[in-house]
C-alpha cells in the first residue's frame, strides 16, 4: 500500500527496510497547547478534536507546519483518526514515530499504547491490542518538551526566548514522519547487514519480532540479476551469508548499491513477511594515521552540515531537499559531512549512500547537566541515562548505511561539575558504539577532551593562516584547550588527525542583510569577496599537513545568526562556487 498522494513528506521514511503494507499519517492534525499541563486531568487523551491545525511532520515552531509560535512549548498534544486496512487481519499492527521530541506518550481510543523518551531517535508501538483492521480509531500524541532542564539533551536548540550564538530555534513535539505498518507475528524486527570486503560477502544477521519463522531466505539482486543468495533456519543471530563472485564496492567515486530482498519463510514454505533493503560493499578501517576506505588512504574534506532550515527547523521541507543539501557539498569540493549535534533522518542517510557522501554520525548532546550547561543536581544522571539509551538506538538504526564512515557521540564535552563521571560516560559510549557497530572508528568527542577515541579531534577558528599551521604542526595530543585535559587511555599511537572544526568565515554577500545585529562568524569578516577567497585558501593550506588525514569545514549553510556558511541560509549561492570548490576540492599532494 503507497502513501497517499497529497501529504507532506509522502516517501517511505526507511529506505532500508521498506514492506509494502504502510499508511502514511502525515497531514493536518488537530493540535493544542497545554501551557498548565493539565491536559490528562482534562480529559484530553481522549480527545475527539483539539482547538488548532498542524500539519505534521513539521514542528510547530516552523512556518511549515502552520503554526509557527517560537516561544516555549513544554506541553503539547496531537490528535487525528487513523483508518486500519481491512487486509490486515491476522497481523501486528504497528504505529512508527520517525523522531518526537522529547518525551511521548501516544493513547489510542483513550487508552495508553505506549511511551518513549528521546528526541532524536526513532521508535515504535505495537498498537494490535487496541485496533482493529476495517476500524477508525482515535489516536492522540501528548508530548513534554523541557530544553531548559538540563535532563535532556537538545543539540544546537536555544534554552533562551530568542536565537544567539551558535544556538538556534527549537523543535519541539513531531519532527519526522509518522506511520503505520502491518507485519506478520513472526517477521523480522530488524537487521543487521554486515559487509566484509575482503571476502567479498555480507553476513546478513536478522532477528525476529516472534515465534513461527522456519527460515530467512537473503537474495541480494544487481540491475535485477539475482547474484547471490542464501536460505538459513529462522533463529535470532543466526546469520545468512551472501558470497560474491565478482564483488562491486561502494566508494565515493562509484556508489555501487547492491538490492538486498529478506524473506520469512513458514514452516510450509509460504513467505510470511517480506523486506525489500539495499546494502553497498566497502570497509573503512585506521592505519598508518590515515582513515582507509577500501583498503586505500582517504583524505578527508567534510563539511559541518547542522541540518536547519528556514521554513522546517529540523525538518527537511521535502526529500528533494535532503538530497539538494549533499549535492551542494560536493558542488563545493567536498566528499562528505560531519552531521552536526543532530540525529538526521533516514532519508538524508539513503541519498548519501545513493551519491558517494562520506559522513560522520553525530548525537545532539548539548543541553546535558553532565557537561555544566545547567540544571537541577539530578540532571547528569537524568542527561547520562536518556543519552546512553537513545543513542544506542541511533547507531542500531544506522549501522547499515555505506556513507556513514565514523561515529560521534558528543562535541567539545567540557566544564564538567564531575570529571570522572564525564570520562566514565566517555568511555562507555565508546565501548557501547563499538558493541554495536564494530566496523567504524568511534570519535568519543570532537575536540578539546578525549578520554578514548579512535580518532585525534580538535577544533581550531585561528584565523591567521602562519599561526593555525602552526597549531596544527604540534600534531596529535596537543588539545587547543589544554586547560580540559588530555586523558592518558585516549592516546594510541597512529590514530588519524583531523581537525573537524575549523574556518567560520563571516560573509553576508553585498546584496543580502545581516541576520540582525548579533549576525556572526568567526574572526574579522573580509573586506571583499577577492579577500575571503585568499583567507579560504590560507585555512585550507595551513591543513595540508602530511600527519593531518583530513578536516572539517565550519559549514555549509548559514544558519540563522550564524552566517559563516559556504551557501546562504535559503541555500543560494554566496560565492562563485568553481573558485570554492578549487580551495576546497583540492586533492592533498
Amino acid at each position: 500500500m503507497a502513501a497517499s498522494e497529497g501529504i507532506p513528506r509522502p516517501e517511505h521514511p526507511r529506505p532500508q527496510f521498506r514492506r509494502e503494507a504502510w499508511v502514511n499519517l502525515n497531514g493536518a492534525w488537530s493540535f493544542a497547547l497545554d501551557p498548565g499541563r493539565s491536559g490528562v486531568r482534562r480529559g484530553l487523551p481522549a480527545a475527539a478534536e483539539l482547538d488548532r491545525t498542524i500539519l505534521v511532520p513539521f514542528c510547530p515552531e516552523s512556518e511549515l507546519s502552520g503554526v509557527g509560535c517560537r516561544d516555549f512549548m513544554e506541553c503539547l498534544w496531537y490528535q487525528r483518526p487513523i483508518d486500519v486496512p481491512a487486509g490486515w487481519e491476522g497481523l501486528r499492527v504497528l504505529l512508527h514515530f520517525g523522531a518526537v521530541d522529547f518525551f511521548c506518550e501516544a493513547y489510542v481510543d483513550g487508552r495508553l499504547a505506549g511511551r518513549h523518551w528521546g528526541g532524536a531517535a526513532s521508535f515504535t508501538h505495537d498498537i494490535t491490542p487496541f485496533v482493529r483492521p476495517g476500524g477508525r480509531h482515535n489516536l492522540v500524541v501528548h508530548v513534554r518538551d523541557e530544553v531548559r532542564s538540563g535532563r535532556q539533551p537538545r543539540g544546537k536548540q536555544c534554552p533562551d526566548y530568542a536565537s544567539r550564538g551558535c544556538l538556534y530555534t527549537r523543535t519541539t513535539g513531531i519532527w519526522q514522519t509518522v506511520w503505520l505498518e502491518a507485519v506478520h507475528p513472526a517477521g523480522l524486527n530488524g537487521c543487521h547487514v554486515l559487509p566484509d570486503l575482503d571476502g567479498g560477502r555480507f553476513v546478513v544477521v536478522p532477528s525476529y519480532r516472534g515465534a513461527g519463522a522456519a527460515a530467512l531466505r537473503a537474495t541480494l539482486r544487481d540491475g535485477g540479476r539475482t547474484v547471490a543468495a542464501a536460505d538459513v533456519a529462522a533463529a535470532d543471530g543466526a546469520a545468512a551469508v551472501l558470497t560474491l563472485s565478482d564483488p562491486d564496492p561502494w566508494s565515493p567515486a562509484r556508489p555501487h548499491l547492491y538490492d538486498l530482498c529478506l524473506e520469512v519463510l513458514g514452516a510450509a514454505g509460504g513467505v510470511l513477511d517480506a523486506v525489500d533493503s539495499y546494502a553497498g560493499l566497502r570497509k573503512v578501517h585506521l592505519a598508518g594515521g590515515h582513515v582507509c576506505l577500501n583498503n586505500e588512504p582517504v583524505f578527508l574534506r567534510l563539511v559541518l552540515d547542522q541540518g536547519f532550515y528556514p521554513d522546517g527547523i529540523w525538518t527537511a521541507p521535502s526529500d528533494a531537499a535532503l538530497r539538494r543539501d549533499i549535492d551542494l557539498g560536493l558542488r563545493a569540493g567536498f566528499n562528505g559531512a560531519r552531521l552536526h549535534q543532530k540525529v538526521f533522518e533516514e532519508r538524508f542517510h539513503y541519498w548519501a549512500d545513493r551519491l558517494g557522501y562520506l559522513t560522520w554520525g553525530e548525537y545532539c548532546d548539548w543541553g546535558m547537566g553532565l557537561f555544566g550547561r545547567g540544571g537541577p543536581p539530578d540532571a547528569a544522571a537524568h542527561s547520562a541515562w536518556s543519552f546512553l539509551s537513545e543513542w544506542a538506538a541511533v547507531v542500531a538504526r544506522d549501522r547499515n548505511h555505506p556513507s556513514i564512515i565514523a561515529w560521534t557521540p558528543f562535541n567539545e564535552t567540557h566544564d564538567a561539575a564531575d570529571w570522572p563521571l564525564h570520562d566514565r560516560l566517555q568511555v562507555e559510549a565508546y565501548e557501547l558504539t563499538k558493541s554495536l557497530d564494530p566496523t567504524r572508528p568511534v570519535n568519543d568527542a570532537a575536540g578539546w577532551s578525549h578520554a578514548r577515541t579512535d580518532l585525534w579531534t580538535i577544533h581550531d577558528y585561528e584565523q591567521d593562516a602562519a599561526k593555525l599551521a602552526a597549531n596544527v604542526a604540534r600534531g596529535p595530543y596537543e588539545p587547543v584547550k589544554p586547560e580540559r585535559g588530555v586523558r592518558v587511555s585516549a592516546i594510541a599511537p597512529g590514530q588519524p588527525y583531523v581537525v573537524d572544526e575549523f574556518g567560520g568565515i563571516k560573509w553576508v554577500p553585498p546584496d543580502r542583510r545581516a541576520e540582525g545585529d548579533d549576525s556572526w562568524g568567526y574572526g574579522t569578516a573580509p573586506a571583499t569577496e577577492e579577500e575571503f577567497y585568499e583567507h579560504l585558501a590560507g585555512q585550507v593550506a595551513a591543513l595540508r599537513q602530511p600527519h593531518v588525514a583530513g578536516f572539517c569545514y565550519t559549514q555549509l549553510t548559514d544558519v540563522e545568526q550564524e552566517q559563516n556558511g559556504i551557501y546562504n541560509y535559503d541555500r543560494t549561492d554566496k560565492f562563485d562556487m568553481k573558485r570554492i570548490a578549487s580551495i576546497l576540492g583540492k586533492p592533498r599532494k
